[in-house]
């Protein structure tokens, strides 16, 4: 086997992503810290073409050198807002039929194994704070709270590889049709 050269990935270009169909998926990121998560949220999402990022309360937004140093150009290509609310924000999705998902370990969460997304719907995936997780407000308002099947441990990831994992399954789910 050869690694393929860069010029043989077939990459969009700025232009071509902002007019590529995206994939019914959008996250909220509520309350975090790190501007290297942030980043590499935006890597993935660029990398399965996500709606839009919701970047809530203290998540930093572009432009910043230390997002920029894991996002690698996807802030120039993903969708973004800041919004002060998380709560607001999941009132107005809400409102237009999109189907709010914590990744969070609670009660009776679904394994992430165990979801089933339905065509036809737009999913918001909301990842929360590296210390506290997502707020137990915004866990009450979802529509279904995922939880990462876990076996180890610390049964606790990291945001971003958190996202990634969620992401790829969803995706995946929502491709096989």
């Amino acid at each position: 086997m050869r690694k393929l050269k860069n010029s043989e990935l077939d990459r969009l270009s700025v232009d071509g992503f902002k007019e590529a169909k995206k994939t019914p998926i959008i996250i909220i990121l509520d309350n975090i810290r790190s501007l290297n998560n942030i980043g590499s949220v935006f890597r993935t999402s660029d990398a399965f073409l996500i709606e839009k990022i919701y970047l809530c309360g203290i998540t930093a937004t572009p432009p910043h050198k230390d997002i920029h140093k894991t996002a690698l150009g996807s802030t120039d290509t993903v969708n973004w807002e800041h919004v002060e609310n998380t709560l607001d924000l999941i009132k107005k999705l809400k409102a237009d039929d999109v189907k709010i998902c914590a990744i969070e370990q609670a009660e009776n969460a679904t394994m992430l194994n165990d979801f089933k997304p339905k065509q036809q719907t737009t999913y918001a995936l909301v990842f929360g704070n590296e210390v506290k997780g997502v707020s137990q407000d915004v866990v009450n308002a979802s529509d279904v709270v995922i939880e990462i099947p876990q076996f180890g441990t610390k049964h606790s990831l990291n945001i971003s590889v958190s996202c990634g994992v969620v992401v790829w399954d969803v995706f995946n789910k929502l491709s096989e049709f």
